[in-house]
Order: structure tokens, then sequence, then C-alpha cells
């Protein structure tokens, strides 16, 4: 509660929405909470801020987590907001940033409205043009499944409870150590569900890493899976089987648009299960505030790869038992985003791929965490942490990157002898196209948001001058 004070809190639109969910009035909320109508009135405007003792009410009264009532929407922000109104299509009008800031902080609902149709767009031009025009072809969905699986997933923080709780439940009476792990979870398979789990040759399972055989009730595996490959896959089979119910019910309450985000999102949540039962959610954030996120210990320690890991590490949000908001991202040699969590505090573009001066991708080494301290254009600061993966048969050379705002850092063992206050941090930006950072050697694109400086007589440091205003 001291962090939340430390600031003023204008969180109108949120209190506005609340209400409205909740079917009220202004006159009866004030009423519950103990306040006039009209102070009500100038909150939802935002014309005063929420003071500590107003949320800690809200809480009691509405049993809502202050943490989730403070924390800014992680769709249609000012930031997501911005990159949506600098595309090509509405540039020329030059939305003001006051603009900008007003709508994403006041009015909420418009700016994920915003949002929404800016995926579909993007959905609709990445179609071919033949595509567009056949007329026998299946509607297209608004948004793609992947969308919409990160969406719900950032939506829910990346923490789903009655999962996480049903997968501790079962890790009860499983060993910790990850050999015997493994062959709890295969005696088990075998015993309650019927399922044989094999290991084959490769060239059996060709282009295949995992298959169930249906008609045999038997898992197979191939035989190039590393162990922790194997534990995670037996994992998903064994839960796919004992966590039905709460996986199903979660897709339920998502409501998946299509056929094809709801396969994703069970595949999705049967993989977080299997994560959870592995590295069950006591256990596991214990493990890693006791050993300060050692990453090579926590590994090695559940027996699971690097990206298992930091996708754990980005689910911690457990009320009353979080751990530290991690944002994820897997990025391949060319800066090119596969995969991501946002987190609370995701300082890159969403749509866009990364500022090139985040050395994540840069990172080679396995076993080697590479920290790297970076500050973006509002001054604001990140640890981030880069893991190279080994390169396989199925997949080029790729990088995890995790990351948090500075002030974590002294839970970090791979942050030690990093100043975060006093060194000397890596200018970043969203992405070049949005970047205002006008001193960046390292600059791809000039900013859509600004008009190019360009001079025969001389040529600067950094490639595309553009004026300030």
């Amino acid at each position: 509660m001291a962090e939340m004070t430390d600031r003023k809190l204008y969180l109108g639109p949120k209190l506005r929405v609340l209400r409205r969910e909740l079917g009220l009035n202004q006159t009866q909320m004030a009423e519950e909470l103990g306040v006039s109508p009209s102070y009500l009135n100038h909150l939802e405007r935002n014309q005063r801020p929420l003071t500590a003792q107003m949320l800690l009410r809200l809480a009691n009264t509405y049993d809502i987590d202050i943490r989730d009532f403070t924390t800014q929407a992680q769709e249609g922000g000012p930031g997501e907001l911005n990159e949506i109104l600098s595309d090509a299509l509405v540039r020329d009008i030059g939305i003001a940033r006051d603009e900008v800031l007003e709508v994403a902080e006041n009015y909420p609902g418009v700016s994920e409205a915003i949002a929404r149709f800016y995926r579909a767009l993007s959905d609709l031009r990445r179609m071919p043009g033949e595509a567009l025009a056949r007329g026998d072809r299946a509607p297209t969905p608004l948004v793609a499944p992947v969308d919409w699986l990160r969406e719900m997933i950032a939506r829910a923080g990346n923490h789903f409870a009655e999962i996480d709780a049903g997968a501790e439940e079962i890790a009860i009476a499983l060993p910790d150590d990850p050999n015997l792990l493994q062959a709890e979870l295969r005696a088990r398979l075998k015993d309650r569900h019927g399922m044989a789990c094999l290991v084959v040759r490769g060239d059996v399972l060709d282009g295949t890493l995992r298959h169930y055989d249906m008609h045999r009730r038997r898992v197979m595996l191939n035989e190039r899976l590393p162990m922790s490959g194997r534990l995670f896959a037996i994992a998903y089979h064994l839960c796919a089987q004992e966590l039905a119910d709460a996986i199903a019910a979660q897709i339920a309450r998502a409501a998946p648009p299509d056929e094809d985000s709801r396969r994703l999102a069970s595949m999705a949540l049967t993989n977080y299960a299997a994560a959870a039962l592995i590295m069950p959610y006591d256990r596991f954030r214990q493990a890693a505030e006791q050993s300060r996120h050692d990453l090579p210990l926590l590994r090695d320690r559940f027996g699971v790869s690097t990206e298992q890991l930091a996708h754990r590490l980005t689910s911690l949000n457990r009320t009353g038992a979080r751990g530290i908001p991690f944002f994820m991202a897997k990025v391949d040699r060319a800066g090119i985003i596969s995969k991501r969590f946002d987190g609370e505090a995701w300082p890159f573009a969403r749509y866009g791929g990364t500022c090139p001066r985040w050395d994540a991708h840069g990172a080679q080494e396995a076993d080697r965490v590479a920290p790297q301290l970076i500050e973006t254009l509002d001054g604001k600061r990140f640890l981030t942490l880069a893991v190279g993966l080994p390169p396989g048969a199925a997949r080029g050379r790729s990088v995890i990157a995790l990351g948090c705002e500075a002030k974590h850092a002294g839970k970090i063992v791979h942050a030690d002898g990093i100043d975060v206050e006093r060194d000397a941090a890596t200018g970043v930006g969203p992405t070049c196209p949005l970047c205002e950072r006008r001193a960046c050697p390292d600059r791809a694109l000039p900013p859509v948001t600004r008009a190019l400086d360009l001079h025969s007589y001389e040529r600067t440091v950094a490639p595309f001058p553009f004026r300030r205003v």
C-alpha cells in the first residue's frame, strides 16, 4: 500500500467500469462506500485521485484485488493506441499525444475496441489478394486465433488459479526429483488411464516430437526429445486426463470465437497445467525466491527447459503469493519475436519488432544468462535476462528473454554487480518507426511521428535526422 500512496491514482474509468459491472448507479455505490454521490462523481471523472482509504473501502466492499485494480490495462493503453494511430492509414491526421492519452486513460473501452479493429485489419492485410477475391472460401475470423489467445492470457495475467490448484493437488503425492517424477507420471498414466508411454526412434516419428496413438492408447516420444521434453510431454497427457474439467471450464469462460481458437486454447491451457504439475506453485515460488531467481539452478532442480522455466516465471500471479511480474519473449537471430507474455510492463511495441539496441537476440550460450539494463524513452528502467536456446533439428537459433522493472533487481542473482540507479543503461525504444530517440546510431527507419530534417551540407551520426516538433 505504501508504494501506491507515493503517487496519485486517477482511476476514474476503472471505477466507472466496476460500478457498471455491479449494476449500480452512482447514488447506490456512494451509499455502499460511505461517500457522497458528488465525491464519487468527481472520482469517476478523474477530478480527484483515489486515496488509499478509498481503495481499501473498494477492496472490502466489493472483494476486489487492489493490485489488479490499480494495474494499467494490458491492451488499448496509451502506448498501444499511439502505435495504432501511427499507422499509414491515419497518420496524416496528426492526432496529438494529449488526445491519445485522454482517450486511453478516460475511455479504456474505446481504446480496446480500436485495438481489436486494428488487429482484424492487420489480419486482412496479411491475406493474399486472390484469397480475398475467392467467394468459396470459409469466412476468416475477425481476430486471428493466436491474437485471441494472447489477449485471453493477458486478461488473466497468465495465471489460471483453478488449473494451478488442481495441478498442485496432484503434485502433493508425487516426488520432487525430476527423474523419479517422470517414472511416477508414467506409472500413473498406465495404472489410472491405461495409457502406455514409450520412446521411439527418430525416423519413426519423422518431423514429430510426440504422438498419441488413440487406438493403442500409447504416447510415443521421439528419441530426440531431451529429458525435459519427455517429462513435459508425459505431464501434458496426464493433465489432459485429470484436469480436463478445469481446463474445459476455463475455456468456456473465455468463450473462444471459433473452433481454431478453442483448440489453441485447449493446448495452451494443458501446457500450462503440465508446467504447474512439474513446478507446483508454492514450491516453485519459494525455490525462485530462495535462489534469487537463479535460472540455471531452477532449470536443473525441476528438470525443465529454459523456455518452460521462463513461461512458469511469468505465471506467478496468485493473490497473496505473487512473484516478480516478469515479461518474456522468444526472439530469433533476426530480432523477430515469435512468442511473448507481456507481463505488467512490456516496454516494446506490440505489433512490430524489437529495438536493435536491445541485446537479447544476440545471446548465444545456452548456460549463460546475459543481463542488460535498459531505459525507455520515458525514463523507466528494466532489467532483462537473455539465455540462448540450443539449436535443434526442428528450429534455428533462438533466445529466451525475461525482463522486469529494475526495482526488482535485488531479488535476482544475475543482477549482482549492477547498480540499477547509477549505472549507465542502454536507451531503447518501442520499435524504430515509433521511436523518437534523436541520437540513436542504430536506427533502421525514421519515426512515422516526425518529419525528416535532411540537409545536403551535413550528415549526422544518427541516421534519418528529424524535427523535434
